[in-house]
């Protein structure tokens, strides 16, 4: 599949890529990051290209675009775009790329007219001043020219198309305005308005959340039956390609390891990488214990004694009646959480799920105390007496701020520019007044090592790190004060498969060797399941369910705990994707879809119905445990 092909098939190809070799210019030295790539896309067909970050996928579908950087240069190799549609000619029309000047006319008529593409993060790909229809309606006007009025209505069409309840109105909003989902909806819309032969998706589902996810997925398939095109999607997700692929295409530094269809990628794997890539995904089969295979290990240094563990687990911290609202006074606004109650147990994680937006990070925020709650008490058991953690001020709430740290989501943004990993790491030691510099310098060698780096990097900066190697330094910092918990805040939904892997298998070595205490937050439940022993499930600011791993995952009660559980794309094809899943009303987290029973008949009726073995659902007060296990 991916060794090009006699050129009779062509016209059955819209893209086809043969012996492809792409070279970046760095300090005056030619760098090749792609090597002799070959891989074909046939006519209405999905192909999918996968590999870690850094493999080549983005810099392949550049080139197919015209959009390499300036210093990146196709030193060899076609690039055949055949179109079905042009000129009705037998061969379709096709035209190398790789020969066309990448600003010429050719070439930008081609780019958004009859391939359209679809980028990872679409609120860095929108543009925040102008509103949504604007940018559509200049994509369909560039490629394919109407009146204002039918241009307006032919967006507004689009809209419709992409999952839009209100196009009138929602062709007049900002980007800022919209949910991450809407807003891949919207740039969909932006790639399809003129109804290209080729559609390259490049990690447009990474930044979402499950049930959005399945939504996307689900709308890419549509609108591709709807529009015969064919979709080149670049992703790490195995459970999305294993969903949505007709053929793969695995590449690793820029050379293309194994290519087939998707039940042979799947069934019959030959290469060791993609074997490997195979078992570095975390899966609800798992058995206890059972570690993800990385595909480059870190073996930490414990940096402290461990602390000695109890037979029974005591909890470290108490959560009660925590609530917060945005937006307004006495009542009004929104309610961002509400009543969130749970116990961190002491050695534990806990996992917290839920789509964005379920108000999961706030209550992370709250419990650091980056957020001021508005009722509730936290509380922190130490040796020497329980800590009212809402209630510390001044000099108090500093000396406790060590025991307390934070490993936040998007490591490229948690991290300064402008200061060397040491500062980084050190910065905690210097604001708590510990050490001296040697003392701090020694600190940071040692978590260093803690966290699988070269000490060595010690002075370099973020910027020349990988993302994973940037988590780790977030890691490391947060290390730095020998604290009991530590809040984990999606601290691998920005990472690769394989990268991910390594950082959860890091986490659980220090959990072992520190005797650490993690709240999880995550809306990945694959992952929650790797690393927490007791999960909380959250929807509209509410824990629904909470439990033991096993009895959430195996006997879920709540419909949004099943709902979330249908939607998780596994790399599995004896067990396809429900696509249906959470497209009707306001999604899984609407209560109008929920069986009576888990709506209430009013919401003060609602509270926490106990099924035993530390498993409770949030439900109608005069609910039974039968009466919820049988809705």
């Amino acid at each position: 599949m991916a060794g090009g092909g006699q050129d009779e098939t062509l016209r059955d190809d819209v893209l086809r890529i043969e012996d492809l070799h792409v070279s970046f210019v760095l300090h005056g030295q030619m760098t090749e990051v792609v090597k002799g790539v070959s891989l074909r896309v046939p006519a209405g067909r999905t192909v999918a290209l996968v590999g870690e970050s850094g493999s080549g996928k983005t810099v392949i579908s550049q080139s197919v675009m015209g959009l390499l950087p300036r210093n990146g240069v196709i030193t060899s190799g076609r690039i055949l775009f055949s179109d079905p549609a042009k000129d009705g000619r037998k061969d379709g029309g096709s035209v190398d790329i790789a020969g066309l000047p990448r600003d010429g006319k050719k070439m930008r008529m081609l780019r958004g007219g009859r391939m359209g593409m679809v980028f990872q993060e679409p609120m860095s790909s929108l543009s925040p001043v102008h509103t949504i229809g604007n940018q559509i309606e200049e994509a369909l006007q560039l490629h394919r020219p109407h009146p204002r009025k039918e241009a307006r209505a032919v967006t507004e069409q689009m809209l419709g198309l992409v999952g839009f309840r209100d196009p009138q109105r929602s062709y007049d909003r900002y980007p800022f305005e919209l949910s991450g989902g809407l807003r891949q909806r919207a740039m969909l819309a932006m790639a399809l308005i003129c109804h290209p032969a080729l559609l390259i998706a490049d990690e447009p589902t990474t930044a979402l959340d499950v049930t959005i996810q399945a939504q996307v997925l689900k709308l890419m398939k549509t609108l591709q039956q709807q529009f015969g095109m064919a979709i080149l999607l670049i992703t790490h997700d195995l459970g999305v390609v294993a969903n949505m692929a007709d053929e793969v295409v695995v590449v690793y530094r820029g050379q293309v390891m194994e290519a087939g269809p998707v039940e042979d990628i799947f069934r019959r794997p030959g290469h060791p990488y993609l074997k490997a890539l195979l078992k570095a995904s975390p899966d609800f089969d798992m058995p206890e214990g059972e570690r993800l295979v990385a595909l480059r290990g870190v073996t930490p240094a414990p940096v402290v004694k461990p602390r000695s563990a109890k037979a029974a687990p005591e909890p470290l911290l108490s959560v009660r009646g925590l609530r917060k609202t945005y937006g307004g006074k006495k009542g009004g606004g929104v309610v961002a959480v509400n009543d969130v109650s749970f116990d961190i147990m002491k050695g534990q994680c806990l996992g917290l799920v839920g789509e964005s937006g379920s108000g999961k990070s706030t209550v992370g925020n709250l419990i650091m105390r980056a957020r001021k709650a508005d009722a509730g008490s936290v509380v922190f058991h130490d040796p020497a007496g329980p800590v009212d953690v809402l209630a510390l001020e001044g000099a108090a709430l500093k000396a406790f701020r060590p025991r307390m740290q934070m490993i936040f989501q998007d490591p490229v943004s948690s991290l300064s520019p402008r200061m060397t990993v040491l500062d980084i790491i050190r910065e905690p030691l210097i604001i708590q007044g510990r050490g001296s510099d040697a003392e701090q310098k020694r600190r940071a060698v040692e978590l260093m090592e803690c966290v699988g780096l070269d000490p060595r990097f010690l002075s370099r900066y973020p910027h020349s790190f990988s993302g994973g190697q940037r988590q780790r330094i977030g890691i490391a910092r947060a290390l730095a004060l020998n604290p009991d918990l530590i809040i984990c805040d999606e601290p691998v939904s920005a990472l690769d498969v394989s990268v991910q892997a390594q950082i959860l298998n890091l986490l659980k070595d220090l959990q072992s060797s520190l005797g650490l205490t993690y709240l999880f937050v995550s809306h990945n439940l694959a992952v929650v399941h790797y690393m927490a022993a007791r999960i909380a499930v959250m929807a509209r600011g509410r824990i629904v369910e909470i439990g033991p791993r096993d009895a959430l995952f195996r006997t879920p009660a709540h419909p949004y705990t099943r709902c979330l559980l249908r939607a998780v794309p596994l790399p599995d094809l004896d067990r396809p994707l429900d696509f249906d899943i959470a497209t009707s009303g306001g999604g899984a987290s609407d209560p109008a879809t929920w069986p009576a029973a888990f709506r209430g008949t009013a919401p003060d009726r609602l509270e926490m119905i106990d099924l035993g073995g530390g498993h409770f659902v949030l439900a109608d007060r005069g609910c039974t445990a039968h009466d919820v296990t049988a809705a």
